[in-house]
This record gives C-alpha cells, sequence and structure tokens, in this order.
C-alpha cells in the first residue's frame, strides 16, 4: 500500500533524488492497474516538450486508492494540482463545482455510479460539457472504450499503464485546449453545406448548427484545411491529438464515425481511404466509389 505520508516526504526531495515510489509495494502491485517499471524522469520531451511549472487542476475519479495515489504523486511532480474523488457520485459533484477541472481522469469501473454514467451527465451540463476526459479501463473493455469516446471522451489509457503514459496524455490533451494563432473575427472554412467559423468554434451543416467537442472542431478543421489530401491515422494523431506517433489508432477512426454522424447528409465528404487513412472531398471534386462512411 502506498501511504500519503511517505508520499508527501518524497515530494519534498529534488527531483534528481526522487525514489520511485513503487519501489517498495509488493510484487502484485502491478496487477492492480499500472506497471511499476517507468522512469521518474520527464515523459519523451519530443512529445512533452520542455518542462514548465503548470498550475492546471485535475480530477482524478478512481476507486482503487493504489492507482489514485501513484497518479497524484506523478501529476503533482508536474505540477498539476490534483483532486481525487472515490466514487462516481462524489466525481461529478466535484466536478461541477468551482473551480471546474481542467482535466478529468476517469475510470469507467467506478462502484455506484459507473464512468459511462458519469461522462454523461457531464457532458449533458453547460458548466462541465467542454471539460476534457480522459478515461482509464481496462484491458478487456473495448466496448465500453468505444462508447466512451462517442460520448465526448478525449483520450484513454488502459490498465495496467505507466504513470509516464498518463502524464503524456494529460499534457497532449491539455496542449489542444491552448488558444491557437489568432484568427480574425468571421474568418470561415466552408465546403458544400458545411460551414465553419474558426473565432467562434461553430459549426453549420444545411444551415443548422452542429455542436462539436474541442478534438472534433481541430479534426474537422485539418480535413478541411488539407482537402483532397490523404491523411494518415498517424499524421492525425501527431496533428490533431498532440501524440509522436502512432499510439493506438482506434481513437482516430471512433473520432472520424462521430464526426461523420453530425454532419449527416455532408457525412460521405469524409472518405475513408482503405489501408491509409482519411481525406476530406473538396467541394468540386467527385466522390470516389466505396470512400465514404464505413465501419472506421
Amino acid at each position: 500500500m502506498i501511504e500519503n505520508k511517505r508520499l508527501a516526504g518524497n515530494a519534498q526531495v529534488s527531483v534528481q533524488n526522487v525514489q520511485n515510489p513503487l519501489s517498495r509495494l509488493a510484487p502484485s502491485a502491478s496487477n492492480r492497474g499500472f506497471s511499476t517499471m517507468f522512469s521518474t524522469g520527464s515523459a519523451d520531451s519530443r512529445v512533452l516538450g520542455s518542462q514548465t511549472v503548470t498550475r492546471e487542476r485535475i480530477l482524478i475519479v478512481e476507486d482503487e486508492p493504489d492507482i489514485a495515489e501513484v497518479l497524484r504523486y506523478n501529476l503533482e511532480k508536474e505540477g498539476f494540482r490534483v483532486e481525487i474523488a472515490g466514487r462516481g457520485e462524489t466525481g461529478l459533484e466535484t466536478a461541477r463545482h468551482e473551480p471546474i477541472p481542467d482535466l478529468i481522469l476517469l475510470d469507467l469501473m467506478l462502484p455506484g455510479m459507473d464512468g459511462l454514467e458519469v461522462m454523461r451527465a457531464l457532458k449533458r451540463e453547460t458548466t462541465t460539457a467542454r471539460v476534457p476526459i480522459v478515461m482509464i479501463t481496462a484491458r478487456g473493455e473495448e466496448v465500453d472504450r468505444i462508447v466512451g469516446l462517442e460520448l465526448g471522451a478525449d483520450d484513454y489509457v488502459s490498465k495496467p499503464f505507466s504513470p509516464r503514459e498518463v502524464v503524456l496524455r494529460v499534457k497532449a490533451v491539455l496542449r489542444r485546449r491552448l488558444p491557437e494563432a489568432e484568427v480574425p473575427a468571421g474568418e470561415r472554412l466552408e465546403v458544400g453545406e458545411i460551414r465553419l467559423d474558426i473565432a467562434g468554434h461553430r459549426l453549420w451543416v444545411e444551415g443548422q448548427e452542429i455542436p462539436l467537442t474541442a478534438t472534433e472542431f481541430r479534426l474537422l478543421r485539418l480535413l478541411i484545411e488539407r482537402g483532397g489530401r490523404v491523411q494518415t491515422r498517424g499524421q492525425l494523431l501527431s496533428d490533431v491529438w498532440g501524440y509522436a506517433e502512432d499510439i493506438d489508432s482506434r481513437t482516430v477512426d471512433t473520432h472520424i464515425r462521430r464526426l461523420r454522424r453530425k454532419l449527416g447528409a455532408e457525412a460521405e465528404r469524409i472518405e475513408t481511404v482503405i489501408g491509409v487513412g482519411y481525406r476530406l472531398r473538396p467541394e468540386d471534386a467527385e466522390a470516389i466509389p466505396g470512400s465514404g462512411p464505413r465501419p472506421a
């Protein structure tokens, strides 16, 4: 068991001398959902960039104290403010109260109100609908993982995981929320019946406004701006999600499927290039037979 007292003591040590907080755990600890094989150093600088002091607030909704405390330790070491909730109901109430968290790490298998129920509730409320969510799932929960992504989760990590991987994904998701280069008011991207208001982060399809998550907006914008050019899953993961390599293409496929559903009659503009990736068909180009919406 990880003792808060020991973690608090370790937190006072300089980074060079920090002991691995899992080094004194029983050998079976890795079976509880995390890997003991990780470095106490910063995650890959190619993906995370240089270390900077940050004060974003992270809410961890996780019912296993060992996992929650290891995540807290590693996130706080990176400068995040961390709060833990051990049940779904508690996590939902915590997320609703000011200050609203900047990101939620949400376990799907929770006692009482499970993670998917919590996510549905968060996405229904205006104050929490745009809070990024990274799911924590077990290896065998692929169906729940896909449902979670379709409900609007930004990413996921599967148990057993390395805390370094979690930090990487948290930073990548938060980096996507940073304001991009200033866009002149009124600037829009248009193709067919799709109208994308860049400055306002709004989408209209056939004159009807369609709500998008921040990730969906970035994905659609990139596809429109690169219209006609094939984008591999690796390129999309790098340019939209901020990853340096193709970690898991299922994330891309699920978001494409969800985006097509929202585009309605214009869904066929996002074409699947089998074995390669996706492209958005420009307005003056003919559709390629068999390249429209299909199981991603």
